[in-house]
């Protein structure tokens, strides 16, 4: 998988994991007819929908990338993952809620650059799709094969501005010799489960271990966020799940918590954290089931997945 350097990464899970590798042959770019930053346009995959996008972008130029550039993304219909195994890398774009503005000059900025790094790294060729399946640049209205029932995403305005402004400076820009790469940090992907039952009191905080008791011991950088997923068993409406991310001596003692985060009811639930763990620290995790009649629920699965640096 891939990840563009100039992009912060919010990565998607469990689709980053889970969904199938492409091949990518073309840059399709959307309008997504809300105001949004690159963050709210991640959270809005996260929480609202099955869809998403490899990358977003926001009026300010703050671009974010959910999947790498080799991994499907379902943003385009047929364009997604063709059965040879090509597909197409995609990016939202904040637009107004119409989808008719232009793009602003720190997201052409943005839209160039990004297409050039794709263009040096996949090597998609530089030209417009001039089919559905033919390998090059695009907008998702160029072809209905890329939209379900059609799309009129972009409008009128951004599509001029890619045809005589982002695309030319794709071009101009990928002409520049490729800057050399620097050298790639050693990314390390965290990932431990464990299905074994774990009763919660009502009321009481319990430590959990995935693999041990400690998540992480540091030195260690987090790339993107660390996630911590449960699924509880049935439980009485109006459960409450409250986990909590901590840092704890080696010894597990004096123990400094990040603050807690609320769930609610029975089902799979994710919990975030985006602090780096500093040297002498252990990042640890506890969870609170609180029941209104007082009764226990049952966790039955519980996964920690993130990527990061040994510092």
């Amino acid at each position: 998988m891939a990840w563009y350097p100039n992009a912060t990464k919010y990565e998607l899970q469990p689709e980053s994991d889970s969904q199938p590798a492409i091949r990518p042959t073309q840059f399709i770019l959307h309008s997504i007819a809300a105001p949004w930053t690159a963050k709210r346009v991640y959270e809005y995959w996260r929480d609202s929908t099955d869809l998403e996008s490899h990358f977003g972008l926001g009026y300010a130029g703050d671009l974010g990338q959910f999947i790498g550039t080799e991994t499907r993304a379902d943003a385009n219909y047929q364009a997604n993952r063709r059965p040879d195994g090509t597909g197409a890398v995609s990016i939202e774009t904040a637009s107004n809620t119409s989808a008719t503005d232009r793009w602003t000059d720190e997201q052409v900025e943005r839209l160039i650059r990004l297409g050039a790094w794709l263009h040096h790294r996949h090597g998609i060729p530089l030209r417009i799709c001039r089919t559905h399946n033919d390998p090059g640049y695009g907008y998702h209205r160029l072809h209905e094969e890329w939209a379900v029932g059609g799309t009129i995403c972009p409008g009128n305005a951004r599509v001029t501005q890619f045809r005589e402004v982002v695309f030319p400076g794709i071009v101009a820009e990928a002409a520049n010799p490729s800057p050399p790469e620097e050298d790639e940090m050693p990314i390390a992907k965290l990932h431990e489960s464990n299905a074994f039952d774990v009763e919660l009191p009502s009321g009481s905080w319990v430590g959990l271990a995935f693999r041990d008791a400690v998540i992480h011991a540091g030195p260690r950088t987090l790339i993107g966020p660390l996630y911590v997923q449960l699924t509880i068993g049935d439980a009485p409406q109006g459960t409450r799940l409250d986990g909590r991310f901590y840092a704890t001596n080696p010894d597990g003692s004096s123990p400094s918590g990040y603050g807690d985060l609320t769930k609610w009811g029975a089902g799979t639930h994710q919990f975030l954290h985006n602090v780096d763990v500093p040297a002498g620290k252990h990042l640890r995790f506890e969870v609170c089931a609180t029941t209104p009649d007082g009764s226990p629920v049952t966790l039955i699965h519980r996964l920690v997945t993130g990527d990061y640096v040994a510092s």
